[in-house]
């Protein structure tokens, strides 16, 4: 759609463009005002949590149009009406494609889940563990239940609750992208707001292919984000290997304090090149693993990993201060997994 100046809009048509609506397509009153207030309660949602991600509702700006600044400047006024806030007038006149930006020093993306389909998780993209997995955890991962795992306004939800389910007393969900997508380094790069409260023990981590084969910890684990709710302020990032891992005391992995992780959202990535692991939150570097060259039981990471998100309750860590009952249910939310390779 070709955009005309703003001082070529009547009222109404600058009212439906702020809202991310096509000003020339006639709708009933009704859809009208369903569609304007759907859009101002998401634009709301979204500033108050801190979300960044551009609408992806948006206008194509052809090149000899005038400048964006030149557009917004007589509709402000009109903007502050709707929303109270001016500077949103840039993300919606932005383009859709740049939901996804492409990053600098020359990575780009190759594999993203967004969320945007309500409902169960994309099946072409997430598997599920099932059943008592791991490290003494004393949740039940389910499979395809809605309750533990789904997509709603945009976000994926994973749920841990207390309930008697398959003798056990809580549920939970762990998926993966094994079998489905894999990758040898890259920016793995993930937006989550995290579960609270003794007990929990969420994780953003990956496991080598070959871990059926090769067995733990000799595939390679990497932990991109780790998180005990008894500790609430302390975000970990550790590497599993064969020659150094925590079962022999000689893990390697390191900490950052972030206050209150669980009242909004973070960034958190992974940079793996083929020397070295390299962790960030929001942008801050706080550990790097590198490989010591000394071959595969200290650094196996020259073979495919895949993702997994999950929260686990109680076990070995998480539980190491007992469940808080009181808390249940807890979610951690994801806006969006994005993977990026050079």
């Amino acid at each position: 759609m070709r955009i005309q100046g703003p001082w070529l809009w009547t009222r109404r048509e600058q009212t439906r463009i702020l809202h991310g609506l096509d000003p020339t397509r006639k709708l009933t009153h009704k859809q009208t005002l369903f569609q304007k207030s759907l859009c101002q309660a998401n634009f709301m949602r979204e500033a108050k949590s801190g979300k960044q991600k551009v609408p992806k509702i948006g206008l194509a700006t052809p090149l000899d149009c005038p400048k964006v600044s030149d557009m917004i400047n007589p509709i402000v006024p009109f903007l502050r009406q709707w929303t109270g806030c001016a500077v949103l007038a840039c993300s919606l006149l932005a383009p859709a494609q740049a939901a996804e930006p492409a990053l600098t020093n020359g990575w780009k993306i190759v594999w993203s889940d967004e969320f945007d389909k309500a409902g169960l998780p994309d099946p072409s993209k997430w598997g599920y563990e099932e059943g008592f997995v791991r490290n003494n955890e004393k949740q039940y991962y389910t499979r395809a239940r809605s309750e533990n795992a789904r997509v709603e306004n945009g976000r994926l939800i994973i749920e841990a609750r207390k309930e008697d389910f398959k003798n056990g007393q809580y549920t939970s969900a762990s998926l993966t992208t094994r079998g489905k997508a894999s990758w040898t380094t890259g920016r793995i790069e993930v937006r989550a707001k995290l579960p609270r409260g003794n007990g929990m023990w969420p994780a953003i981590w990956m496991l080598g292919n070959d871990v059926k084969h090769a067995g733990w910890p000799a595939c390679g684990e990497i932990d991109i984000m780790e998180y005990v709710g008894f500790n609430p302020d302390t975000i970990h990032a550790n590497v599993h290997t064969k020659k150094y891992n925590h079962m022999r005391g000689n893990g390697r992995g390191s900490t950052l304090k972030v206050p209150a992780p669980y009242d909004g959202f973070h960034d958190y990535t992974l940079e793996w090149h083929a020397d070295r692991l390299d962790f960030f939150v929001d942008g801050k570097q706080y550990f790097t693993c590198k490989d010591e060259g000394t071959g595969e039981d200290a650094w196996p990471f020259n073979m495919p990993e895949y993702l997994i998100l999950n929260i686990a309750v109680g076990g070995a860590w998480g539980g190491q201060k007992g469940i808080d009952d009181a808390i249940f249910p807890q979610r951690m939310e994801i806006d969006y997994v994005r993977v990026y390779q050079k």
